[in-house]
């Protein structure tokens, strides 16, 4: 995720909860945070009163450390109230890492779409102790530089299942145009796509409350990746359009809750920064373009600063990402390099 302007933002909270705690951002909603071991260090969840018990939206990591935060708050924050529903913003394992804990030890309905549940579910299933071979090729299409490509293979490949807890079978669908009851307000769900596909975004009919998940966030862009499983996808162009369908929905008296960083107003400008960001970097992409270059030499216009080792995997896909967009709209010719590597050049 790369880091962009927050010209103008307006953020009501400057500080998030600790694990375990939880912040109050509307009448019987809280703001709660799960770790993640990563650069980016924590996701972002939601809980809304029910009366009897709670709606919590997305969960974190299976981890013991996440669910000992969760025991301690629903012992403190949740008042001993059961968690009765589950909402997946989307299939990443930060936001569904803990639904079939909450299923199978909980008792808890788990609601998402119906993508989101196939690739979760199908994830969770595809356990691989070696790298898969077609893997290691889209790594060496993109031109993934050598000395990571080396370590790489010596590890055991991260799994789905690594961090997602087992899925038991059963969810309930929400789409796009369904109405959804939660925490006393009525929301819209419309969907989202190019960070993940058919990603819910919740849009409240009795306040300005919106929960824009991983789609719309408010000091980082959403990674928008492609991956070995579709190696010529174009999320860039699903993202682009979800997000100029989803401007027209958006107010700047909305409070965005975010799936990471912190909640924040003024929607329709962070809507159009996001926008015009990703323009900007394919018009810088096609200036570098001019000689034949892979996904991994494009780091420098795409991202405007030096990419990490810690970073380098998301970074890649994400270049990925960017150069078929501008493939598929006609923009760049392809030749294949002797090591399997794709060479683009602007036309």
């Amino acid at each position: 995720m790369t880091s962009v302007p927050q010209v103008s933002l307006k953020y009501p909270w400057e500080t998030p909860p600790e694990p375990g705690e939880a912040i109050e951002v509307a009448e019987g909603v809280l703001w709660l945070r799960q770790p993640l071991p990563m650069k980016l260090d924590h996701v972002n969840i939601y809980a809304f009163d029910e009366g009897d018990s709670w709606t919590v939206v997305d969960t974190g990591f299976n981890t013991r450390k996440s669910r000992a935060i969760w025991e301690q708050v629903m012992a403190g924050p949740l008042g001993g109230k059961p968690i009765r529903r589950v909402v997946a913003t989307h299939h990443h394992p930060d936001h569904i890492g803990l639904a079939g804990w909450f299923q199978s030890e909980h008792g808890a309905e788990l609601i998402t779409t119906r993508t989101a549940w196939l690739f979760a579910r199908m994830l969770t299933l595809d356990v691989q102790e070696q790298w898969p071979e077609e893997t290691l090729a889209y790594y060496r299409s993109a031109g993934m530089e050598q000395r990571i490509y080396d370590a790489r293979v010596q590890d055991r490949p991260f799994n789905f299942a690594d961090t997602v807890y087992p899925m038991p079978l059963g969810f309930t669908r929400i789409k796009q145009g369904d109405v959804f009851r939660m925490g006393g307000r009525d929301w819209d769900v419309h969907i989202g796509n190019g960070h993940a596909p058919e990603h819910a975004t919740f849009w409240s009919r009795d306040d300005n409350l919106v929960i824009t998940g991983d789609q719309i966030l408010s000091s980082i862009s959403p990674n928008i990746g492609v991956y070995a499983t579709e190696p010529m996808a174009d999320p860039l162009a699903d993202w682009l359009e979800a997000c100029e369908r989803l401007s027209h929905l958006a107010r700047p008296e909305h409070l965005a809750l975010g799936g990471h960083k912190l909640p924040f107003g003024r929607l329709p400008l962070r809507m159009r920064q996001l926008i015009d960001n990703h323009h900007a970097a394919l018009e810088r992409l096609l200036d570098h373009l001019d000689r034949p270059m892979t996904a991994a030499d494009c780091f420098s216009p795409l991202f405007k600063r030096t990419i990490g080792d810690g970073e380098y995997g998301l970074a890649l896909v994400e270049a990925v990402a960017h150069v078929n967009h501008l493939y598929c709209i006609g923009k760049l010719d392809r030749t294949r390099r002797e090591d399997g590597a794709w060479l683009y050049q602007r036309k």
